[in-house]
């Protein structure tokens, strides 16, 4: 009852992840459609319900523009793992404010990169140009995706492939 289901908004746009207790109700209610069941059934005393693994709702739901949270590992993963000023790929990277908080840098995503600790400390707290170093690709916020949003669930759910790969 916990297996992850893809809820589609009335456009079939990718909007949220839920277990499958909250699908079935969903469908129940009346509120949404089941669009896709490849996991079976569930079996009550009285009935059978299709266990879904995509759903869409009935009625357009407006929400507003998703955006990914600014954190350390969004960060590493927008920049995919990489030290944005040698390329190196490490496990042990770091993140560098490109202008210091001590010079007025602010924590957003336009500031933010991914650092290999030896760059990282032989940058310090200078500017780039004082440093003489530069970045390897600029620093900007990741587009939120259904891709990039659902991308860990789809390992196991390549059935919703087809719904999340055009948004």
């Amino acid at each position: 009852m916990q297996a992850p289901v893809l809820v589609l908004n009335a456009n079939f746009e990718p909007i949220h992840v839920c277990n499958t207790r909250r699908a079935i109700s969903l469908v129940i209610t009346g509120r949404a459609t089941m669009i896709l069941n490849g996991r079976g059934e569930i079996q009550t005393v009285s009935r059978a319900y299709p266990r879904p693994s995509i759903i869409r709702l009935e009625h357009m739901v407006k929400r507003p523009r998703v955006r990914v949270r600014l954190s350390k590992r969004e960060v590493l993963r927008r920049d995919n793992y990489t030290c944005q000023y040698c390329g190196q790929r490490t496990l042990t990277l770091t993140v560098d404010h490109i202008i210091p908080r001590s010079l007025g840098g602010q924590h957003t995503w336009e500031n933010l990169v991914a650092a290999c600790p030896a760059c990282n400390h032989r940058k310090g707290g200078r500017l780039l140009e004082q440093a003489q170093m530069r970045l390897l690709h600029p620093a900007v916020e990741p587009p939120a995706s259904a891709t990039y949003l659902f991308g860990r669930h789809l390992q196991e759910n390549l059935e919703w492939l087809p719904f999340v790969d055009g948004w």
